[in-house]
């Protein structure tokens, strides 16, 4: 299987270079190259289902990595920022590097979703 691994992200978000550099990290720490794909939710070409996530948001084969354990973290319409549990129980605009390499690690007993 190949791993589809995705950015989502509105244009003016403030906290897309946060999620980019811990996005490589994680992915650099899982010992992955750093690839991934980027939407930018408004833009013309993007894909429907982007518009269904906050930004940002970044998901592992069609799985958000911050979603609770059974639940989803989807929007039901229109825009919206996200923000995350961070690891001193503060939070913050971008998933924490161990909630990337967790789902990450999780990748390969998943089947893909659309």
């Amino acid at each position: 299987m190949t791993d589809c691994i995705e950015l989502i992200y509105d244009r003016t978000c403030p906290h897309v270079e946060t999620a980019r550099s811990r996005l490589r990290a994680a992915l650099t720490e899982a010992g992955l190259g750093a690839v991934w794909r980027e939407w930018e939710r408004g833009a013309p070409g993007s894909p429907p289902y982007v518009q269904r996530w906050g930004s940002p948001t970044i998901l592992v084969n069609g799985r958000d990595v911050a979603a609770p354990r059974g639940g989803s973290t989807a929007l039901d319409g229109g825009a919206g920022c996200r923000v995350y549990a961070g690891t001193s129980g503060r939070l913050e605009g971008a998933p924490a590097v161990d909630t990337i390499v967790a789902a990450l690690a999780r990748r390969s007993r998943q089947e893909p979703s659309a």
